[in-house]
């Protein structure tokens, strides 16, 4: 049976890739030869552009493609009140080598103004569809996840908890913008309940001084703060992957460690969990899935244009409804396509193909939308 509320039985992460006259646009902002007024009249037309492609493909669910981001996560973060962003080793360096010159840095008492860009750009989307407008933004750990507290200004966190609390009101207060705006359908991009799952990154938190086997109820605890108030009628969903840059990766490992607390510990409804590759691990944990949640299967990779078999996709979906209801489950890609404005090693008709196929799919699994 089809869903007529999210997650859908056809959904996508959030990101796509950046066109080419956006991409334009965006190298002449920089060099300071057009100015931000024109370059939002570029992302208006391209942004409307994708929300048509993407309803003639089928999905129901949304986006702006994070067309006006470079980054997935730093430009709502930088954001917030007492948050900056700094050149500096970000931490998470990619398998390959492949790093990212840029951090965040906490200066004071993290706060949400209530004058975000972010809650316009999710205007712009709803104002332009008339299906389902979905916003997506970081989850509140990766404020600290990526730097933790040598990334905070001395003497302003000195006790932790305090920080976590701030966040987690910071991010209530968020979702109330972002409710009042029209928004419906939300998701939180958490990718530290993943990585929590390798061994290399939790010697990395062990490390800087952070304790791996206390962090995953910790950021639990901050999506809990930030959706103690969610609406009945507003949908959350979370994202998680093992990182996703340029089609490079950080982290492996099965959600085992995490899966009870991530399933049971986080009034959310759904959760979009990489599963294209062997880095993912099986399909077991999702036997911690309570009934009236949805997980949907990332089992559409897009670091690459190869697309997979249907059939093969079909097979993998069968292998997860053994350990939860089928009726609990959705399809989507792994991941977004661009996670950062320079996108992942595909072309842009091998990402509409892959979306494609998905609908398909979920139309052939779960009965015609």
């Amino acid at each position: 049976m089809q869903r007529t509320k999210p997650p859908f039985r056809a959904d996508m992460v959030g990101s796509l890739l950046r066109t080419a006259p956006l991409k334009a646009a965006r190298e002449k902002f920089h060099a300071g030869t057009i100015s931000a007024a024109d370059l939002k009249a570029v992302e208006d037309k391209e942004i409307v552009a994708l929300i048509r492609k993407q309803e003639a493909i089928g999905l129901h669910g949304i986006t702006d493609g994070e067309f006006r981001r470079a980054f997935w996560h730093f430009d709502f973060l930088e954001e917030l009140d007492e948050v900056e962003s700094v050149a500096a080793d970000s931490g998470m360096n990619f398998k390959g080598g492949v790093g990212i010159a840029k951090a965040l840095r906490v200066t004071g008492r993290v706060g949400f103004s209530g004058k975000h860009p972010m809650i316009d750009h999710f205007r712009f989307v709803k104002e332009n569809t008339k299906r389902t407008a979905k916003m997506t933004i970081p989850g509140p750990s990766m404020l600290h996840y990526r730097g933790g507290r040598k990334m905070m200004r001395p003497g302003v966190y000195d006790d932790m908890e305090l920080f976590y609390s701030d966040v987690g009101t910071a991010y209530a207060k968020a979702v109330g913008a972002f409710y009042d705006a029209g928004c419906r359908y939300l998701q939180l991009d958490d990718i530290s309940f993943a990585y929590l799952c390798d061994p290399d990154q939790r010697e990395m938190l062990r490390s800087r001084g952070d304790d791996p086997s206390k962090q995953s109820a910790i950021y639990a605890g901050m999506v809990a703060k930030a959706l103690a108030g969610k609406p009945a009628d507003l949908a959350i969903t979370m994202h998680l992957c093992r990182g996703n840059f340029r089609s490079t990766f950080i982290a492996s490992g099965g959600y085992e460690p995490v899966a009870d607390v991530l399933f049971n510990s986080m009034p959310v409804d759904g959760y979009f969990m990489e599963w294209d590759s062997d880095r993912a691990g099986g399909f077991e944990p999702l036997r911690f899935l309570p009934k009236g949640k949805h997980v949907v299967l990332g089992l559409v990779t897009s670091k690459t244009g190869v697309l997979e078999r249907k059939d093969d996709i079909k097979r993998r979906i069968d292998e997860a409804a053994k350990f939860v209801d089928i009726d609990q489950l959705c399809l989507s890609p792994q991941c977004g396509f661009a996670s950062t404005e320079e996108g992942n090693t595909l072309a842009e008709d091998e990402q509409w193909k892959k979306l494609e196929m998905i609908v398909e799919i979920a139309n052939e699994v779960w009965g015609a939308s």
